[in-house]
């Protein structure tokens, strides 16, 4: 598939797109979009159905094991969703045992996450998160590949009619 949207790309740019050249070059970027959201979706059914929390929840404790005493507004900015988003999962995170919430420190006002052993034990046994994994590969590319994925979605998203603008805060489990 790569190849024939870069074989297609550099014909475009050689001799300039026929309409037929322009069609097949977006099917395969719909396919391929198709393929990083259901991978996405089965990677993250499969977390469910392996370890009984979803996959934004399990990037949450990964995080949260990574770095431990975050606040919920540190917690939601590495997950890149919304703050009450961050701090409803972690609700539900909280009621099955697997993070605590602690008001120690010298401002009670602040409240610092840390896994339970419940959590931890769970970590131990769970894959990556696909969200996370997305991202490392978002990290990985080149300063210049990834401004222009940026661009091309926004572009994307500009001549779609219908889109949830709210939807880049809220995570894909």
């Amino acid at each position: 598939m790569k190849e024939i949207i870069q074989d297609t790309s550099a014909t475009l740019v050689k001799k300039g797109a026929t309409k037929s050249e322009r069609d097949e070059l977006a099917k395969a970027v719909l396919q391929n979009l198709r393929v990083v959201v259901r991978t996405t979706q089965a990677h993250s059914r499969w977390i469910e159905k392996s370890s009984g929390i979803t996959g934004a929840q399990l990037w949450a404790l990964w995080e949260l094991f990574a770095q431990p005493g975050q606040k919920v507004s540190d917690l939601s900015r590495a997950l890149s969703i919304h703050q009450s988003t961050a701090s409803n999962m972690l609700d539900k995170l909280e009621e099955r045992g697997l993070i605590r919430r602690d008001r120690s420190g010298p401002d009670q006002r602040v409240v610092q996450l840390f896994l339970t052993r419940e959590g931890t034990d769970l970590l131990s046994d769970a894959p990556r998160p696909a969200q996370g994994a997305i991202m490392d590969a978002l990290k990985s590319m080149s300063n210049g590949d990834l401004l222009n994925l940026n661009q091309g979605l926004n572009s994307l998203l500009d001549h779609m009619q219908v889109w949830e603008k709210n939807a880049a805060l809220n995570p894909l489990s």
